[in-house]
């Protein structure tokens, strides 16, 4: 039931419409190459967003264990605390631990901005189905981040009962966009690298991609290794190895323009720098796999690393 759920929503065309619009909002908003590749996470070698998610979640889920402790009063005196207890004037103080949950939900609050920003960008390069899939996961976290804010001002103003029932709730609704979120990603393929999976079918000992002179200099060129798409680039007697499926969405990147030492996908626009496979350029956020290559008696031969 479950699993045809899922299918379904990834087949919802009609969720089309607010997606592109969606996607034509973050395309016109978060326009500086620099700032995309930022949230790309191009400087990190695989996408920025996973990480950014650890900081309302791991607030969230602390808070959540916090809120199930047995709970102790605080000290009856005055303090410098006494405005920002989450009490109304006149209720008891709160306890060292109401505190830190307060302070905890406040911090996952905080976190989220950054966190939804590289989400979108990366969302809004995916394909369509992906997106369909991606659309619900921000909708159920969106819906969460309202009961956690609406926690914190329960909290704020004295009102620790419906603070944690509403964080609850908010913790429920996240659990669903989490697993959203995982569907897209290892279902899916959304954000994972398209070319990790090649190296695995590369022959470990060294094998013939062809030979030294066939291949243009200067130029890409696309040989096979096995039943592996293999991308060469020659420099003279020196040629580098990539993987020629691109990271982002497997487009050939032997097909694509060079540029100052890089490699620009034909598909998407994603660069890569020859020398090493570091992405340079998103929508990508994964490095390419460059791979081992050696010239023996005029042939070029490559091997998993």
């Amino acid at each position: 039931m479950l699993r045809q759920v899922l299918t379904r929503l990834e087949q919802a065309h009609a969720l089309d419409g607010a997606s592109d619009r969606l996607q034509a909002a973050v395309s016109a908003t978060v326009r500086p190459r620099p700032l995309r590749d930022l949230l790309h996470g191009k400087w990190l070698g695989h996408p920025l967003h996973p990480v950014l998610v650890q900081v309302p979640v791991g607030a969230f889920i602390s808070a959540a264990v916090l809120d199930l402790l047995p709970s102790r009063s605080g000290s009856p005196s005055r303090s410098r605390f006494g405005s920002l207890s989450g009490f109304r004037s006149g209720s008891a103080p709160a306890s060292s631990g109401d505190r830190a949950v307060t302070a905890l939900i406040a911090a996952g609050l905080a976190g989220v901005a950054p966190a939804v920003m590289a989400g979108l960008v990366d969302w809004s390069e995916m394909t369509k189905d992906r997106r369909r899939v991606g659309l619900v996961h921000a909708a159920a976290n969106t819906v969460a981040v309202g009961l956690y804010a609406g926690s914190l001002v329960a909290r704020l103003t004295g009102r620790a009962t419906a603070g944690k029932a509403l964080a609850f709730a908010g913790l429920s609704v996240a659990g669903t966009g989490a697993f959203l979120g995982g569907h897209l990603s290892y279902a899916q393929g959304g954000g994972v690298s398209h070319a990790a999976p090649e190296v695995a079918r590369v022959p470990e000992e060294w094998t013939v991609a062809g030979s030294l002179s066939s291949l243009p200099d200067g130029k890409p060129a696309a040989r096979r290794v096995g039943d592996v798409a293999v991308l060469l680039y020659r420099q003279g007697d020196q040629v580098t190895a990539l993987i020629d499926r691109c990271s982002h969405e497997g487009g050939p990147l032997s097909e694509g323009d060079l540029s100052d030492g890089c490699v620009v996908c034909p598909w998407h626009g994603s660069t890569f720098r020859l020398s090493d496979g570091a992405v340079v350029h998103g929508p990508a956020g994964n490095d390419q796999p460059v791979l081992p290559v050696r010239v023996r008696d005029g042939l070029v031969e490559v091997r998993r690393p």
